[in-house]
């Protein structure tokens, strides 16, 4: 295994490399990529924490629960809730804030923060061909005009290792609150959720699972009180559930804690919000969880269930947990894109390959 020690002599062992490489992080998110692995666990720190400025700049091998708590002792939180794979996956080792970069993490609040990449405002990687690259530093004249932050977020190691990363924070709310409505049916809840989200009340998560759809409301507290009543006359009714039960309903709804050990296989499912319950109808009986407002299902299927043909035919993607393979619609322009990226930014193919479907 490779384990580098800074930025310098990970540029030297990718620029040395005659062989693919499977780049991890904490390894928490199922199976790598072919390869000799190259660790970033030693590329570790906070480089810079500026909470005035709600500014951090972290190193790439740095665990998330460091990152977590550096920031809960500011009143600080990265926005985008993060989702940990080891609740539904079964996985050990500690997720970094590489990783989470790296897969464009996401949870329940993307509704209203945005993925991790809308949180990421500059980084630092290293190329397929050992070169450094700086977002708003140095440009590779061969891919000049690219969003270098939202072309790594999400590409999984594919174009480049990352080493850095600065991040736009949030201030931690004083309270959140939940509203419960039971009984929908999937097609009446994605309704509500859009309603919800649509309102002037600033929904902080829109799910639906378990026969309940769960809207929440985060801020001071007298104005999460009103929120949180004005939107239940909205909606006509349903409980109220206080801050302590609501985190933790959040909680496992953000890490998929209902499909652990589940059998068969466990897809994360984006499509337009209107588009969710045709694909959970796919598979009668099959267990299903709504978030971000529908727009995003957790779909436990049998094994080798044709979730692409669905997921092409509704314009949407998808990703299967354990082994990272990813479905996209688009066709071959999208895929010749895909390649294209591939082809600047690691021309030699070394670094982790994008498990395409």
């Amino acid at each position: 295994m490779l384990e580098p020690g800074g930025e310098a002599e990970l540029a030297a062992m990718i620029a040395d490399a005659r062989a693919p490489l499977a780049i991890c992080g904490g390894g928490t998110r199922g199976a790598l990529a072919r390869g000799e692995v190259l660790s970033t666990a030693r590329l570790r720190g906070v480089v810079l924490h500026e909470p005035g400025a709600l500014t951090l700049v972290v190193r790439a091998g740095t665990p998330l629960s460091e990152v977590e708590a550096v920031l809960a002792r500011a009143g600080q939180r990265l926005g985008f809730e993060p989702w940990d794979a080891r609740v539904v996956l079964g996985t050990r080792g500690e997720p970094t804030i590489g990783g989470v970069a790296a897969a464009n993490v996401a949870g329940p609040r993307r509704v209203q923060a945005g993925a991790a990449r809308d949180a990421m405002i500059g980084l630092r990687f290293v190329d397929g061909t050992g070169m450094v690259v700086a977002n708003g530093g140095r440009v590779m004249k061969n891919v000049t005009g690219y969003d270098l932050v939202r072309l790594m977020a999400g590409s999984r190691g594919a174009l480049g290792v990352i080493t850095e990363i600065a991040f736009r924070l949030q201030a931690v709310p004083e309270t959140e609150a939940t509203l419960v409505l039971a009984g929908l049916s999937d097609r009446e809840a994605v309704a509500r959720m859009a309603r919800a989200l649509g309102s002037p009340f600033d929904v902080s998560g829109a799910a639906h699972a378990g026969g309940e759809t769960l809207l929440r409301i985060e801020g001071m507290e007298a104005s999460v009180a009103y929120r949180a009543e004005a939107l239940r006359k909205l909606l006509g009714g349903g409980e109220m559930l206080g801050p302590t039960e609501s985190a933790a309903r959040w909680r496992r709804l953000r890490d998929g804690a209902e499909f652990a050990g589940a059998h068969g296989e466990v897809w994360r499912v984006s499509v337009r919000p209107s588009a969710g319950p045709e694909v959970a109808a796919a598979w009668p009986g099959a267990r299903v969880a709504y978030d971000w407002g529908g727009g995003l299902l957790w779909l436990n299927v049998p094994a080798g269930a044709d979730v692409g043909a669905v997921v092409m035919r509704l314009g949407g993607h998808a990703t299967r947990l354990g082994d990272g393979r990813v479905l996209r619609s688009g066709g071959e322009g999208v895929a010749a894109l895909v390649r294209g990226l591939k082809a600047a930014f690691d021309p030699r193919g070394i670094l982790n390959p994008l498990a395409e479907g």
